[in-house]
């Protein structure tokens, strides 16, 4: 299955191509790194191969920097509009976590989990219906 997606001004695009819709893990992070990148209370972000991805047009910027816990962060970005694009961190593997507000049918890949729920800000509600982590490795 191909899952097409892009930055706001769509001057980046990209394709995710999944054997199945379980390849993919969309989350929700709470930790202050991403309410600080994402200017909002969660990050979203959808867990795949890096295999899977791939920009069919435009090229990211890249940034990198240590995420606060000593691991290196990379993120990539859309340098005309801003839109974050996709995150790894130095231990994440064969993995990417691309922003899930990109994809251009979001409602195909919805949220499977929550991370860093103690962090949760008091206002908003427990998702029903998916896995609950106050921490990233519980």
């Amino acid at each position: 299955m191909i899952y097409t997606g892009s930055c706001y001004c769509r001057e980046i695009k990209y394709e995710v191509d999944l054997v199945s819709p379980d390849d993919a893990r969309t989350s929700l992070c709470h930790c202050n790194n991403c309410k600080k990148f994402f200017g909002t209370p969660f990050g979203i972000t959808t867990k795949i191969n890096r295999k899977a991805y791939k920009v069919t047009a435009g090229k990211p910027k890249v940034h990198e920097a240590d995420n606060g816990s000593g691991v290196l962060l990379h993120r990539e970005f859309c340098d005309t509009c801003g839109s974050g694009m996709l995150e790894y961190g130095a231990n994440a593997g064969e993995f990417i976590y691309f922003t899930y507000g990109t994809l251009d049918d979001p409602e195909k890949l919805p949220p499977k989990g929550e991370f860093f729920c103690r962090y949760r800000s008091s206002w908003m509600p427990e998702i029903p219906g998916i896995f609950h982590k106050q921490e990233i490795k519980e």
